[in-house]
């Protein structure tokens, strides 16, 4: 029986509501599960047949220590998605790499200090944005504004770089009502799309069931997974409506992104069959 480890976090910052459907799925496939934070330095993680991060959802307020457990746990060859792919992922700076090969991404700057945001807001002629941070997860720290709103906007911007990178990216209206989705990937296939309502600094995550993506959607999509190294066991494509109608990515999430299996057996049964696969294989 292939022992597999979901890799979580102490003190989880909001429910997984992927864990439970997921750990028994892989219980009822002939899979010995174990939920395991990936800050216990106790653990042994070569008695593993496959190592997944699942909800590793602290790793942003941790992120030396978080690459110091991706080197460790790749050092075994059974983690996945792999070494590459989640050290390239941490950083959202992925998205000007992405860019650079064609891909079209939601206008985004990043910033080596606060004092360049008004700069990046006024010759962009942006009416709206969004400050994060580069490192993230959820909502942290992310913060949308209006173009009146700069002296406070850089004040935030500043607090962020006190400690990690900053990113200033344009708000898109559209967004509110319904114009951002979730594509949803198991080893290759896209199995469904979620829609995604706006979620800032405190709020609770909003999500529709799901839904059937559109052709151009899916196709956004496939070019956007074409660029991730193989072997990789899921992936998430965020795409945001701008304001003429075109799909813009806004976020690729590699690490420890949410799948939403409640909301499609057929994505569950898929990425069961496939991490039985990856942990007999490895």
């Amino acid at each position: 029986m292939p022992n597999v480890a979901l890799v979580t976090c102490y003190n989880i910052p909001e429910p997984d509501t992927d864990e439970t459907v997921l750990v028994e799925a892989c219980r009822s496939a002939g899979l010995n599960v174990e939920l395991v934070p990936w800050e216990d330095e106790a653990v042994d993680w070569t008695r593993f047949d496959l190592i997944v991060p699942r909800s590793t959802w602290n790793y942003y307020e941790h992120e030396a220590e978080f690459r110091r457990w991706i080197d460790r746990a790749s050092a075994t060859g059974r983690i996945c998605n792999g070494r590459e792919i989640l050290t390239n992922n941490l950083d959202k700076r992925y998205l000007a790499g992405l860019a650079q090969n064609s891909i079209p991404i939601v206008p985004t700057r990043f910033l080596d200090n606060a004092c360049e945001l008004e700069e990046v807001v006024l010759s962009e002629g942006w009416e709206a944005f969004v400050v994060k941070p580069a490192v993230s997860a959820a909502s942290f720290m992310t913060r949308r504004f209006e173009r009146h709103e700069l002296a406070d906007a850089a004040t935030f911007a500043d607090g962020i770089l006190k400690s990690r990178g900053a990113m200033v990216q344009r708000y898109l209206p559209r967004v509110a009502d319904g114009g951002e989705i979730s594509l949803v990937h198991i080893e290759g296939e896209l199995t469904h799309g979620i829609i995604k309502y706006p979620r800032f600094e405190g709020d609770v995550e909003s999500v529709s069931d799901a839904v059937t993506p559109t052709r151009e959607q899916a196709e956004l999509a496939k070019r956007i997974v074409s660029t991730i190294p193989t072997p990789w066991l899921y992936a998430r494509v965020d795409l945001m409506l701008d304001d003429g109608g075109s799909w813009l990515l806004s976020e690729l999430e590699l690490i420890e992104p949410s799948l939403f299996l409640c909301q499609s057996k057929v994505a569950l049964d898929r990425l069961v069959s496939a991490i039985s696969r990856f942990a007999i294989a490895v």
